[in-house]
């Protein structure tokens, strides 16, 4: 584990995590510190293994998933049902700084983990609890998973189009909100045990991490009794910020919010009458005519290949993109420039490219130090660490107890 010849050692470098989670919230968040130097050690069932290890696209009976979620940890096969491993459990909680569960609430309790006593046996421990709802509170024994979260949250409710169904992002995002928010928090408690010497517990709930990030949703409903309603594409109270179908029938990603920027773009579509428009100067004036905006900046657009329209706009210093595809991110040279665009080396010596490393710090940056583990591939390594002999690791082998 350590960083290779000639590069730093990660920010992190020293920091002991255990994983105990399976899927993404927990995961991700592991995988985050494993990419600054901690030594993710990640207990899995003996049997099947994280389930992620077989989601989505499988190539040679993995996910490529897991190349991205397990990346620079080791894997521990151990049961967690049978006493024996709950014991080796508690032995690496008390050799770790941070503990990573996201079961439901009581799972790690009914294992004889309870986070309390961990913290009894090792006082520094920081332990971070991930669940759908929290540790308290009427829901907390609820199954929770991403989509519910958003949905409670307040995301769902205003994705989609007026009228119609919910819409999903395309990904976990409830997830790997509560995952950010749970390193946030593991960074915060590592400052904190720095003054005081002791580690703590860390809730995070799915649903109050995406809650976190709806911005003013609450303070309208309150202030106003206004309660936000979806709007596809556009950004309500926000004016112009669209998408607009170009003659190639790609879309254009447009935000000419800004009142300068907005002057640029009617300026740049051939509507200088909008661009001088006193009534439109502001965004407040905007949004009473945002139909008519839209409308102008849509004809424009559906005139012009898209590749044209963002060349205007360019020119014209105003906002605008595209919305990426896979193929669109694997050719496109600022991925590259920025080192987004990683490539591994499976076992079969073939190349696969993974996202990147958020954030770049300059001193101490992210690094690739192992591909994500075999199931089990670490185990015996692991157990040598806590003092366990050959012989009992192949009596806890023989038992089924860790593999």
């Amino acid at each position: 584990m350590s960083a290779a010849a000639g590069t730093p050692a990660g920010p992190l470098a020293g920091l002991k995590v255990l994983e105990m989670g399976q899927l993404i919230a927990g995961p991700f968040a592991a995988k985050t510190l494993a990419d600054f130097g901690a030594d993710v050690v990640k207990i899995e069932p003996p049997k099947t293994g994280d389930p992620l290890r077989q989601w989505r696209m499988v190539k040679d009976g993995t996910s490529v998933w897991w190349q991205v979620q397990s990346r620079n940890k080791r894997s521990l096969a151990l049961d967690l049902r049978q006493p024996d491993g709950q014991a080796i459990a508690r032995q690496l909680a008390a050799e770790s700084d941070v503990l990573i569960e996201n079961f439901r609430p009581g799972a790690m309790e009914g294992w004889g983990l309870d986070p309390q006593d961990l913290l009894k046996a090792n006082p520094k421990l920081i332990v971070l609890r991930i669940s759908g709802y929290g540790q308290t509170g009427p829901y907390r024994d609820r199954p929770g998973f991403a989509l519910v979260a958003e949905g409670m949250g307040g995301l769902r409710h205003l994705t989609g189009e007026p009228g119609r169904a919910p819409v999903r992002t395309g990904v976990s995002l409830g997830d790997t909100l509560a995952s950010l928010h749970g390193v946030i928090g593991v960074l915060l408690a590592l400052q904190a045990r720095h003054a005081s010497g002791r580690g703590q517990v860390i809730d995070v709930a799915l649903y109050e991490a995406v809650f976190n990030c709806m911005e003013s949703l609450l303070p309208e409903y309150s202030a106003f009794g206004a309660v936000r309603q979806p709007a596809g594409s556009a950004l309500p109270g926000i004016a112009p910020s669209n998408a607009y179908r170009c003659a190639c029938g790609t879309w254009a990603l447009i935000a000419g919010n800004g009142d300068s920027i907005f002057k640029r773009l009617m300026a740049a579509i051939g509507r200088p009458d909008m661009a001088a428009d006193p009534a439109l100067a502001d965004n407040a004036g905007r949004v009473k005519r945002v139909a008519e905006i839209d409308e102008a900046i849509g004809a424009w657009a559906a005139r012009h290949p898209i590749a044209q329209v963002l060349d205007v706009l360019g020119t014209a210093e105003v906002p605008s993109g595209k919305a990426y595809s896979a193929a669109d991110i694997a050719a496109d040279p600022h991925y590259a420039a920025r080192g987004m665009l990683q490539q591994v080396t499976m076992a079969d010596g073939s190349t696969m490219a993974v996202p990147g490393f958020v954030p770049k710090l300059s001193a101490t940056p992210g690094q690739h130090r192992r591909n994500a583990p075999a199931l089990g591939a670490d185990t015996d390594a692991v157990l040598r660490e806590l003092g366990i002999s050959g012989e009992q690791i192949a009596a806890l082998r023989e038992r089924g107890i860790v593999a």
